[in-house]
């Protein structure tokens, strides 16, 4: 059975740029394909991933994030854990698990960077959907 719906999981923090990645997805993916998810943070988003991976409904999951240098944990710790986490629901589940997540590491809450990033969101998410339909097609083939 090929599923034309597409979860979409985006973390709160840094709202107003991370929501740029699901404007670039639906400029791929119409948005009536896909169901969006809101997590508190990045580090909420795998667990997520698997469940909605596994649950049957969606040809492929993605999820965004900025994990930034806020000086109280260690972002990188915190990024390879979610990166680690997605690409384990992903072969868990078989279904795609893709990541638009991203860890700058010079980040300063400026006018200047928030604009660099929301940009940035932007091309990731179309990517990301881009991914999500290749994988699909070149799974179907493979399939047939």
């Amino acid at each position: 059975m090929t599923h034309t719906r597409y979860a979409f999981i985006k973390a709160n923090w840094h709202a107003d740029i991370v929501d740029q990645a699901l404007v670039g997805f639906s400029e791929v993916i119409p948005a009536d394909r896909i169901d969006v998810f809101d997590v508190p943070g990045a580090f909420e988003m795998p667990l997520l991933a698997r469940d909605l991976a596994g649950s049957g409904r969606y040809a492929a999951v993605a999820a965004a994030a900025f994990v930034v240098d806020g000086g109280i944990y260690r972002h990188d710790f915190v990024a390879q854990a979610v990166v680690d986490g997605l690409m384990r629901a992903g072969l868990d589940t078989g279904v795609p698990v893709l990541s638009v997540s991203l860890t700058p590491h010079q980040y300063q809450e400026t006018a200047h960077h928030n604009a660099i990033y929301r940009a940035h969101f932007v091309q990731k998410g179309r990517e990301a959907a881009e991914a999500a339909m290749m994988i699909g097609r070149t799974r179907e083939s493979l399939a047939a």
